[in-house]
Formats: structure tokens, C-alpha cells, sequence
């Protein structure tokens, strides 16, 4: 599985990189198929934008994105919001 970190507006930090890594990998692992995720955060003055696009073998492409005033619980939110359409997609 690849995963890309990419910021707008903003410098990525090396702990904002290992974590989206981490939620990605963890989140993502009940699904063999997924072949490429990319986190894109943002920050637009006190918003902090995350948006996780998940690319599958299948011909699926899912996305996901969150606003908050904090980037970890934006990543947070994002991922749920990806693995929820993912088991959606699997039934």
C-alpha cells in the first residue's frame, strides 16, 4: 500500500507524517485491496482541513474529509469516515 502525505499551506511535520502513516495502515489493513492512499491536510487559519482519497484495485475510489480545530482529530475523522465507506462498499 503507498501513502502519501501532501500539505497545503503548511509545513508536515514528521510526527503529523508518522501518524497519518499509522491511522492508515491500522485503519486500512481489513482491506487487502487498497492499493494507494493519499492525506492531503490543509490549514486555513484556525481550520485544519483533512481529506484522505483511498484508491482500490477494484475500480474504487473513495474519499473522506474533516474539519477541526485540531489536525490529529481532523486525520481522525477523515480515516472513520473512509473505513466507513469502504465496509459500505465490501457488503
Amino acid at each position: 500500500m503507498d501513502i502519501q502525505v501532501t500539505g497545503r499551506h503548511m509545513d508536515i511535520t514528521e510526527a503529523i507524517t508518522s501518524y497519518a502513516h499509522g491511522k492508515a495502515e491500522g485503519e486500512l489493513a481489513d482491506f487487502p485491496r487498497v492499493e494507494s492512499v493519499h492525506v492531503i491536510l490543509n490549514v486555513e487559519k484556525y481550520r485544519h482541513l483533512a481529506e484522505v482519497v483511498v484508491q482500490a484495485s477494484n475500480h474504487l475510489r473513495v474519499e473522506g474529509k474533516m474539519e477541526s480545530d485540531d489536525m490529529y482529530a481532523s486525520i481522525d475523522g477523515a480515516m472513520e469516515k473512509v473505513v466507513k465507506q469502504m465496509r459500505k462498499a465490501k457488503d
